[in-house]
């Protein structure tokens, strides 16, 4: 079956024997897959495949519209295409989701991008590091699925290798399992060895406005693809040179993300994000005297032992602590807005029922 193969067009893209497995009760309707490259008011371009290899095609998103934020399509969805008619079909089940928690109040998670097997991200040597939020962002990558990779960009405005060197370390105390890189856009330094690291798979870039993601992304396709706008000098803020989130073909194989600068980057449902990306004070904690142990002032607790020792930083123990309140927090506001939903639903059932007994009595017109 061709479609099995590497030899099949859209491999390049992603496609493997399992998105075929998923994808054979389409083909039997005629269907063709397609991988969504951008979304944007109702259509998405899609990447499928013909005999003349890969081309670029638009669909109307209609008829796969969903009221659920979590199940809207997004960059890096397969899908099932009708050509002749120019509509989505179906979606592919999903391998991975990057999700965000939304601003919003009624505590609404976010897809950045699906099926992702690398998330990359994108932290600017130009401005204070700020490990905080790198954890934040490797908390969402593990969550998802994906394995995270953290990029130190502008690494040619680091005054000094020994800061450089400094700066990575401190960076991979901040992301146990994770792989850190410095690169630099400008000079080169670095590129091909991410470009190596991406080669294959499905990479999303992510980051604050200013980390010099677009830049990245020409560097890695060897090619002007995304525009680019200078930071500012105050802050190192970018102003959202990417306003879609877009699908990019690497040149050594694979494909590759790219998404507007991220300001906010919320928890959503990411404990088990948290406990990978602080996997060390997890293991200590295995061998609290409590199961329970909130490492406060518990007796026999070893992550306050590991912290009396030098063993664990008090900045690294205060960010676990932030992570977990806040996806706690998220949590209790999802509950309540589902048993909110659940409420509205029975009232109508009941309502729907009672107006069906009074027309059975003819007390309704």
């Amino acid at each position: 079956m061709s479609e099995l193969t590497t030899a099949h067009p859209l491999s390049g893209y992603g496609w493997d024997a399992g998105f075929a497995d998923s994808f054979a009760p389409h083909a039997a309707q005629g269907l063709v897959p397609g991988r969504i490259v951008r979304v944007d008011r109702g259509r998405c371009d899609l990447a499928v495949a013909d005999r003349a290899g890969v081309r670029t095609v638009l669909a109307d998103t209609s008829l796969v519209t969903t009221g659920d934020p979590l199940n809207i399509m997004c960059t890096g969805d397969w899908a099932a295409v009708d050509l002749a008619g120019g509509y989505v079909r179906a979606l592919l089940p999903r391998r991975t989701a990057f999700v965000r928690s939304t601003s919003s109040k009624r505590s609404e998670g976010q897809v950045l991008a699906a099926n992702v097997d690398l998330a990359v991200v994108a932290v600017s040597l130009a401005v204070e590091l700020d490990l905080g939020r790198i954890e934040r962002f490797l908390t969402l990558a593990w969550e998802s699925g994906a394995e995270p990779l953290v990029v130190l960009t502008k690494a040619d405005l680091v005054p000094g290798p020994e800061v450089l060197v400094h700066l990575t370390a401190d960076t991979r105390a901040a992301a146990p399992g994770a792989r850190v890189l410095a690169v630099s856009s400008r000079t080169g330094q670095g590129v091909g060895a991410l470009g190596a690291a991406l080669a294959g798979g499905t990479a999303v870039l992510l980051g604050q406005s200013g980390a010099g993601k677009s830049t990245l992304a020409n560097a890695l396709v060897g090619a002007r693809v995304q525009d680019v706008k200078e930071a500012r000098d105050r802050d190192g803020k970018g102003r959202h040179t990417t306003t879609t989130r877009n699908l990019l073909p690497l040149p050594g194989g694979g494909v590759l993300i790219d998404t507007p600068g991220l300001r906010g980057v919320g928890l959503w449902d990411a404990r088990g994000g948290v406990a990978q990306a602080f996997c060390e004070i997890e293991s200590l904690a295995a061998d609290c005297r409590f199961h329970d142990c909130g490492h406060e002032a518990e007796p026999g607790c070893a992550v306050l032992e590991a912290l009396a020792g030098g063993e664990l930083s008090q900045r690294r123990l205060d960010s676990y602590r932030k992570l977990l309140r806040e996806n706690a927090r998220t949590a209790a506001r999802t509950d309540a807005r589902m048993r909110a939903d659940m409420r509205r639903d029975w009232k109508r059932k009941q309502a729907e029922g009672r107006h069906m007994a009074a027309r059975k009595r003819g007390g309704a017109r």
